[in-house]
């Protein structure tokens, strides 16, 4: 299993639009993919657990899957700043 601790870099966190562009990326990978707050963890895949989480800017999360290039991908998502 992959597990990768990630930064959130988007200005305002994981609200509508950096979760909804993670979520339909994890959506599109061909493993199950989960992402952790804490100690609350959620399908990726599902934009509304993901807004859940209530993932503000500078907050780590955990990826894990069983595909280290999936996990790599989705983590550059949360590491780029989408609201700038």
């Amino acid at each position: 299993m992959a597990e990768r601790t990630v930064t959130v870099a988007s200005a305002h966190g994981l609200h509508a639009r950096p979760a909804s562009l993670f979520a339909q990326a994890a959506a599109k990978a061909s493993v199950p993919v989960t992402v952790a707050k804490g100690d609350k963890e959620v399908n990726a895949a599902s934009i509304l657990s993901v807004i859940s989480l209530g993932v503000s800017q500078g907050d780590e999360v955990v990826l894990k899957s069983e595909d280290d290039a999936v996990v790599d991908e989705l983590a550059a998502l949360l590491e780029t700043d989408h609201d700038a």
